[in-house]
């Protein structure tokens, strides 16, 4: 990852830590599939590279938006867990799903479809209940 910006902009940082392809990807999965293990990533029909994967998930870790704890079922494997920042990008995700179903409607409807119809107090309640299961207090 980089550690120098290219640009103070707001918009050129963000894309320095989320603008890849995979990245909001690995977020998606975590916030709306209920993915927390590496080998449920590689599940998802985009087909990210297990190298790609791995890359992803360290940037995402060093930058605060994942957490990685060793899980005690297995000890070959991790649990991956959004932190705040990370359920933070729920408005921007609902937001870039709504723009995209606007704009083409071709693309499949997902869960966040409905989100982007919802009221803040619900899309709130859904952070809340995001915040229960991965753990952030």
């Amino acid at each position: 990852m980089r550690t120098d910006q290219r640009s103070t902009c707001p918009i050129s940082t963000a894309l320095e830590l989320i603008g890849d392809r995979w990245t909001l990807l690995v977020v998606r999965d975590l916030m709306f599939a209920g993915k927390r293990h590496f080998r449920e990533f590689l599940q998802s029909e985009e087909a990210i590279a297990s190298n790609v994967l791995s890359s992803r998930l360290a940037t995402l870790v060093e930058n605060g938006i994942v957490t990685r704890q060793d899980d005690p079922s297995h000890a070959q494997k991790a649990i991956y867990s959004l932190t705040e920042k990370g359920l933070e990008l729920l408005p921007v995700l609902v937001a870039m799903s709504g723009w995209t179903q606007k704009h083409h409607p071709d693309t499949r409807r997902t869960e966040a479809a409905e989100l982007v119809a919802m009221p803040p107090r619900s899309l709130a309640r859904l952070q809340a209940q995001l915040r229960r299961e991965h753990g952030v207090e």
